[in-house]
């Protein structure tokens, strides 16, 4: 007879082959969700050995309770939730529930919160501040104009190819959020930077077997961690004396704010940061009042009328 724990073990691991095979989400997605689904079954185990089946409201509910002990904030209380409706949606569509027992659940209000947004002298001041002349200078320049010139995310960056830069297109072909491609423009400076960089240091390098393909590398030859990106901006930012709170995601958001600032068009900012949803991109669009005021003052027709 198959136990509870092997019971949930299983019903587990299906979920997370039908996230990433049906739904296609990204890795550290999956991982979350599973992660939260495991904190679920060990709680519904010790209360009393429940199936995944047998789980009822109360049980979740009291699940999330237990877990807020923890100080989960509000947008870790939502993800919790998040996970357990798409881990009960899953069994219904297997025909392992009668009922969602999440149904009836909602989930704490997430506001939007927004990074800092670098001014284009503070970018340039951190590119300036740059000593091209020490190891790794050209890679770490490089970098940063490569971030603020497309607004990749930092997995994008690190696992970003030598064969996937169209250096003549001046565009660069990313794998973004669910294995899914799209093309991103890159401006003529980024482009030489990434190439002064390959000229001047990893040339030299001695490349680590699997590495070869991938731009960024590390002084072993291997392709960059994330953590790696956070400590060069953060380094980079101290030593050009900025006092905010600054991540890869900054040049991100910065980037999609200085383009809508610009005027581009909204659609066409969503297809560069590779946004499914247009309401995900309008979180990069919290203009400030004096620009928005000059906007409606340049483009209301009622005051083009005025001028004339």
């Amino acid at each position: 007879m198959i136990s509870v724990s092997e019971k949930w073990a299983q019903s587990i691991f299906d979920f997370k082959i039908h996230l990433k095979l049906e739904k296609n989400l990204a890795d550290n997605t999956i991982e979350s969700y599973v992660r939260d689904v495991e904190k679920l079954s060990s709680f519904c185990i010790e209360q009393g050995q429940i199936p995944p089946n047998q789980v009822k409201e109360s049980e979740i509910t009291a699940c999330i309770e237990n877990l807020l002990r923890s100080n989960y904030s509000n947008k870790s209380q939502a993800r919790l939730l998040s996970g357990f409706k798409s881990f009960f949606k899953f069994l219904l569509l297997e025909n392992n529930l009668d009922y969602d027992p999440t149904a009836l659940i909602d989930g704490p209000k997430v506001s939007k919160s927004l990074p800092d947004v670098l001014e284009i002298s503070e970018i340039m001041e951190m590119l300036n501040c740059i000593d091209l002349s020490l190891p790794q200078g050209h890679r770490n320049r490089a970098i940063l104009e490569t971030l603020y010139a497309s607004g990749l995310r930092v997995s994008e960056l690190i696992n970003l190819k030598l064969t996937n830069l169209y250096v003549d297109l001046g565009v660069l072909k990313v794998i973004g959020k669910g294995d899914k491609e799209r093309w991103v423009p890159i401006g003529p400076d980024a482009l030489a930077q990434i190439n002064n960089y390959v000229q001047h240091e990893r040339s030299s390098l001695k490349i680590a077997k699997g590495h070869e393909d991938f731009v960024f590398l590390n002084r072993r030859g291997k392709k960059l961690t994330r953590e790696m990106i956070f400590l060069i901006i953060k380094d980079t930012a101290a030593k050009a004396n900025i006092q905010k709170d600054i991540s890869p995601h900054t040049f991100r958001h910065s980037f999609a704010t200085h383009l809508v600032e610009g005027g581009a068009d909204l659609r066409a900012v969503q297809e560069m940061l590779g946004h499914e949803s247009i309401t995900t991109t309008e979180i990069y669009t919290h203009l400030d009042t004096a620009f928005l005021r000059a906007t409606v003052l340049q483009y209301h027709p009622i005051n083009k009328i005025s001028k004339t």
